[in-house]
């Protein structure tokens, strides 16, 4: 008998997997902080004998080595892999056994195309498969994206993410299932995944890997790739040079003059609480990127790399869960923090900056004598913008303030989320902002004008 686990990194759109039997499990692609996968295995009463990377992670910092290091498991990386730590090379065909009592035994598949080096692992149960760790390359429905690594390379990795779907449909049964790292809103994915679960079979029905010819597949791929974050620049490098341990205790507390000072510094300041509670009242000056939101992919994705942060937050739990998501994208230390409220975090005299929320319905009232400035995407604003309105997404806002014009600034994106960060970028700068806090599905309902582009 054997098992298979998933980890959950929601915030990031991944997945990792601890799989075993009695005794003894293989913990794949795991996330900075380990302590889950630990945990994880304490609950199966089984000891992690190894750990694989499926590839050289672009989009979170891996706990791997570390974890590796803490339970004296051997630490498997693609041969290829140009790193600079200790690691047992994997190539094609190699065999590693997990748990020989179980007879389960992981099997290296070369699957370039993700990445150069990109290997998949098959889990075989007695020689017969029965699940592929397949990291970024097939993916539910899609692949893993081919631009992560250099430019001149993407086109040749979307050929080889085509090769590599087709070699994994062909060797492996259809019933084998398909587990992959990145695909659960992962900027690592070509497309977004819909479903929790697939087998080989499946995607030989659906995966447009598997039912197209290679040159569309190859067309239609590269033209819909989307922007890249740019912290994503710093997690190759990190995870090459390998991690240094994680260090979640809690930052220093800062006061409201601790605050005050940061602020003016130039520093930022970060308020995790929900958006509404931050319109409603919230320290002038303070972004907010909600920590129950994406907060890792956005805050890593807008702030200056390096630049020192300050956190904000509702309670100590809710601190607590920020650290662990933001030191999995190289985050690793708040400089500050402070838990409570903007009573507790504003000086003597001072009074809590706020702005208004709104609706689609409300915007359609006031569109004409407003800016509307549309924060999302452009392969999501192709689908549709409110005629008139100012394009800027929101990972580029941060730098382009100046060409908001002026006026009422009413922002919007798909759901509330970026429209209330954009909100608070604007606001700190200055500007009369109104976030619209509701779905684009319903933008023409209200009476607005969607145009197409």
């Amino acid at each position: 008998m054997f098992f298979v686990d998933t980890i959950e990194v929601s915030g990031l759109g991944n997945r990792s997997y601890l799989a075993g039997g009695r005794h003894t499990a293989v913990a794949v692609d795991p996330p900075r902080d380990v302590d889950q996968v630990v945990a994880a295995a304490a609950r199966r009463g089984v000891r992690i004998s190894h750990v694989v990377e499926t590839h050289v992670h672009n989009d979170y910092v891996t706990g791997g080595l570390e974890l590796a290091r803490l339970v004296g498991a051997a630490y498997l990386v693609p041969a290829a892999a140009r790193v600079f730590f200790e690691r047992v090379p994997v190539h094609e065909g190699d065999r590693t056994e997990i748990d020989p009592g179980a007879g389960l035994t992981l099997r290296a598949l070369a699957t370039p195309g993700h990445t150069p080096h990109h290997t998949s692992y098959v889990l075989e149960e007695n020689g017969a498969a029965v699940a592929v760790f397949t990291g970024g390359s097939l993916l539910i429905g899609t692949v893993g994206r081919p631009d992560l690594v250099e430019p001149r390379l993407t086109e040749d990795l979307a050929r080889a993410q085509h090769a590599s779907a087709h070699r994994l449909a062909a060797e492996l049964p259809d019933e084998t299932a398909v587990l992959p790292t990145h695909g659960f809103g992962s900027f690592c994915s070509s497309a977004q995944t819909e479903g929790g679960d697939t087998t080989i079979g499946k995607e030989k029905a659906s995966n447009e890997a598997l039912t197209r010819d290679v040159d569309t597949f190859v067309a239609d791929l590269l033209a819909g790739l989307d922007d890249i974050p740019a912290y994503y620049t710093y997690m190759g490098p990190a995870n090459a040079a390998g991690p240094v341990p994680v260090d979640l205790t809690p930052p220093a507390v800062a006061d409201a003059e601790e605050i005050a000072e940061r602020l003016a510094a130039g520093e930022w300041v970060v308020d995790l609480r929900n958006r509404v509670a931050f319109a409603d009242g919230h320290v002038a000056g303070s972004f907010n990127f909600e920590g129950e939101g994406q907060l890792a992919t956005y805050l890593a994705w807008l702030i200056p790399w390096g630049k020192p942060v300050t956190l904000l937050a509702a309670s100590p739990g809710q601190l607590a869960a920020a650290q662990r998501e933001l030191v999995r994208v190289g985050i690793d230390r708040p400089a500050a923090a402070a838990t409570g409220g903007p009573t507790e975090w504003l000086r003597a005299g001072e009074a809590p900056a706020s702005f208004r929320r709104a609706t689609f319905a409300d915007l359609a009232e006031r569109a004409t004598d407003v800016v509307v400035l549309d924060v999302r995407r452009a392969s999501e604003r192709a689908g549709g913008y409110v005629q008139g309105s100012v394009h800027i997404p929101i990972h580029t806002l941060h730098h382009r303030l100046g060409e908001v014009p002026e006026g009422e600034v009413w922002v919007h994106c798909a759901g509330g989320m970026r429209a209330a960060i954009a909100a608070s970028l604007l606001d700190a700068a200055g500007r009369d902002v109104v976030a619209v806090d509701d779905s684009f599905d319903g933008a023409d309902k209200a009476g607005l004008v969607v145009r197409t582009a």
